[in-house]
């Protein structure tokens, strides 16, 4: 672990002016970062791909085997070719060398030798050389996978933030994921409304406010005035305090009992800020109202867990 995390270290005097060229090419890019290593370089290139499509450079892996019997044709002239060699001699991915240099696209490489074949054919290398791999026989592919990783995720980071990548872009490549969700889904999305939202006035008795809130399922009512606007809201938790309080509960009305003021959310705003103002304020449910004060919505917490924001 000490020699990996080493030569992780090492790396970051490597970040020069090769490294910014890379980013150059690769933003200037028209087309598709095609991404190409044999053996465990392929399966890093594999994921570096993935990292790279996923925060705004699409991109996507080729086996430089199968690239030499027919998969070449993925490529187009538009493309920019990321190539991942240790050793930068690697057999399969130097017999692409003429073929992308025909097809006259920018050519980026990672190698463990500045003076290989691969490294000396490309626009920009970036060097992921290592002392020693981790392998006690310093045989397998382990410092020199990590490194080449640690690499490939600088670049990625690096385009992204060029690029002016936001959450709410990355997002939208993962809407099946839960930070998707959490970035995506809206109050809007998720809430009751219309005949669902309970609504008594303040005149209302106790007992017709309990019916209300029954029928309705969410353990609170809003109050409102003849406009339609919030007043307040009464909850399960209000009518705890009144019995408390050994009040008359057949004389009492909700202009004596109700909340005033209550917390509520818009119904633009994103499921999981309007968790966040529920979890502060202890409560299970929150009124969506609009920019004029009418209650439009109620936001239940077990709307946020069915959809997968928590």
């Amino acid at each position: 672990m000490a020699m990996e995390t080493q030569a992780v270290n090492d790396l970051h005097d490597r970040v020069d002016g090769s490294f910014v060229i890379a980013c150059e090419t690769l933003l200037a890019c028209e087309g598709r970062v095609i991404v190409t290593g044999m053996g465990k370089s392929g399966h890093i290139g594999n994921k570096i791909a993935a990292t790279l499509a996923s925060t705004g450079t699409p991109a996507f892996f080729v086996h430089p085997g199968e690239a030499s019997h027919g998969d070449l044709g993925m490529i187009t002239k538009n493309d920019v070719v990321l190539a991942l060699s240790n050793s930068g001699n690697t057999a399969e991915v130097i017999t692409l060398l003429p073929l992308i240099k025909r097809l006259g696209i920018p050519l980026v490489s990672m190698t463990g030798d500045t003076n290989s074949a691969l490294a000396q054919a490309a626009v920009a290398n970036l060097d992921v050389g290592i002392a020693e791999e981790a392998c006690p026989l310093n045989l397998a592919p382990t410092t020199s996978t990590t490194v080449t990783l640690v690499m490939g995720d600088a670049l990625a980071i690096a385009l992204l933030e060029s690029r002016g990548f936001s959450a709410e872009d990355f997002a939208f490549s993962h809407p099946g994921g839960a930070l998707g969700r959490k970035l995506l889904l809206r109050v809007s999305d998720i809430m009751h409304a219309d005949n669902e939202v309970p609504r008594v006035t303040p005149e209302t008795p106790l007992h017709n406010a309990l019916l209300e809130m029954t029928e309705k399922g969410f353990g609170m009512t809003t109050i409102t005035n003849t406009q339609g606007e919030l007043l307040g809201v009464f909850t399960d938790g209000d009518l705890r305090r009144i019995i408390d309080s050994k009040a008359d509960l057949s004389s009492v009305n909700m202009s004596q009992v109700m909340t005033e003021n209550p917390k509520t959310v818009n119904h633009d705003m994103l499921a999981a800020e309007a968790l966040t103002i529920m979890e502060k304020a202890s409560i299970t449910a929150v009124v969506v109202e609009d920019t004029s004060n009418h209650p439009i919505g109620v936001l239940h917490m077990h709307d946020i867990l069915r959809a997968g924001v928590i």
